[in-house]
């Protein structure tokens, strides 16, 4: 539970309000929440997503954990209580985003389901899409551009997801990507078709 340090503060409510902004993009807003092993293909795919959705006129952003980290949470390191704080900022910040009527895509390892699921709770039916990105420890290695994981299991990088520390994967997401089984292309498909099918895309 994290403490609040604000006090005298009170919520004013804006003279425009969320339909209205969603009208005029004539969309749904959503945080639409992919996690996985690292080098599992969540900021690749987030971000095909991202411009198939904008060459369709829609308005979509991402937000990618090792910019996040940055400016947002340049402050913050990768212990369990790091990681927890990391990702309630970026509910936090993807709530906003979703009021505002865009389509955001959160690329995120985020390994804890605790943290996930506290996120979901800060948003509304339906505009909290959980999307696992099933790709299996042995490929997330082979792909890895940084060579994270041989300096993790080197022994150079402590707390690394899925050598050194725990990665919990989703009981129930909303949408399982098996990259191992499809193409970039093919799995943001299945995410695109998924917020179709959810009216996201398009006012009703």
């Amino acid at each position: 539970m994290k403490e609040n340090k604000a006090t005298n503060i009170v919520w004013h409510e804006g003279h425009v309000g969320r339909d209205e902004r969603q009208r005029l993009l004539g969309q749904r807003g959503v945080l639409v929440w992919l996690t996985g092993l690292p080098s599992s293909g969540k900021s690749t795919i987030a971000f095909t997503v991202e411009h198939a959705l904008m060459a369709r006129g829609r308005l979509a952003y991402v937000l990618d954990g090792d910019n996040i980290r940055h400016g947002l949470n340049s402050n913050l390191g990768f212990s369990a209580a790091d990681r927890t704080e990391n990702i309630r900022r970026i509910g936090e910040v993807g709530k906003l985003f979703a009021d505002a009527g865009l389509i955001t895509l959160s690329s995120f390892v985020s390994p804890y389901r605790q943290d996930r699921d506290a996120v979901r709770e800060l948003m509304g039916a339906g505009e909290f899409v959980e999307v696992f990105i099933d790709t299996p420890l042995e490929l997330c290695e082979q792909r890895d551009p940084k060579g994270m994981y041989a300096k993790a299991r080197a022994g150079q990088i402590a707390d690394f997801t899925g050598i050194s520390a725990p990665y919990e994967a989703p009981a129930r997401p909303e949408l399982a990507v098996r990259t191992a089984e499809c193409t970039v292309e093919e799995s943001a498909k299945h995410i695109i078709t998924y917020l179709e099918q959810q009216g996201r895309l398009a006012m009703g």
